[in-house]
């Protein structure tokens, strides 16, 4: 047991409890002194574990852009100008 320690802290509990129960903050000394406000603090923790969930996402979620419409769109339309090109090249030979 160490005493004479004192730590504010701030406890973010999860919406999606699937992983993660809740995260914990050790905020500086002398924040509360700096006049940063209670919801500066809950913002800034919340974009804290937003941005390392992001960073440290599994695979599937790092290639969501394959899920795209636009992505497969423009796959396919590519595909049928290079079977336009090579029809149109064949007809020539």
């Amino acid at each position: 047991m160490v005493k004479g320690i004192t730590r504010r802290v701030i406890v973010v509990r999860s919406p999606d409890p699937q992983y993660f129960e809740q995260a914990i903050f050790l905020l500086r000394e002398g924040t509360a002194e700096d006049g940063v406000s209670a919801q500066q603090v809950l913002q800034q923790a919340g974009e804290v574990a937003r941005r390392y969930l992001k960073r440290s996402a599994p695979a599937a979620r790092r290639f969501a852009w394959l899920r795209r419409r636009e992505c497969w769109l423009g796959f396919l339309a590519g595909m049928g100008v290079m079977a336009a090109v090579c029809l149109t090249v064949w007809s020539v030979l």
